[in-house]
Parts: structure tokens; sequence; C-alpha cells
């Protein structure tokens, strides 16, 4: 999922996923079910956007990544503290997750 540049929030974002069947947060190895603008190493692109994977394994190369359990579901709450006009009006659009292939 690539999270543009410029999130219309005063404080930060965050994106967090949850097990579809519990609720509850993903538990995995990784310790952490989420990932947000407040993390200091945080990688973003030459462009100020940032590029968050998910899955099982860490993709080669790949910074920004939370860890999935194989076989079990899940899904995502992309959070917006201290939104601003642009999320309001709609002038900001949050891209869709994409499938990549390894």
């Amino acid at each position: 999922m690539r999270v543009p540049a410029g999130a219309p929030v005063k404080q930060f974002w965050s994106i967090t996923l949850y097990d579809n069947l519990t609720r509850g947060p993903v538990i995995t190895p990784q310790g952490a079910a989420d990932l947000s603008s407040r993390k200091p190493d945080l990688v973003t692109n030459a462009d100020g956007s940032v590029d968050v994977f998910f899955g099982p394994v860490k993709p080669a190369g790949a910074t920004n990544w939370i860890q999935t359990i194989p076989g079990k579901g899940w899904f995502a709450y992309f959070r917006f503290y201290g939104p601003t006009e642009p999320y309001f009006s709609k002038t900001w659009q949050l891209n869709d997750i994409t499938l990549i292939q390894p």
C-alpha cells in the first residue's frame, strides 16, 4: 500500500491490522500489528509517500512491513489523528491495498 505524501493530519496517521475472527490486533512474532508516521525509522520515498507492506514474510528490501499469519484473514484500519480539511473535503485520497507478486 502506498500512503501518498502530505497526509491530512495535525498529529499523525496509523494503520493497524486486525484478525478477522477475533477482531483484535493481529498477533505475530513481529510483536506489532501497526505502523504509523510517528515511527522514528519510517522510510519515506523521494516524493514523501510511504510504502507499507503486509505479509507473513518480509519482502526483500522492505522496511515498512507488518507481519500477517499464513492462512488467517485480516483487515486494516487507517486512522487520521487530528484530520485537516483535505480529509473532510476528500481532496486527499488514500490508495487501496494492492497485491504485489513476489
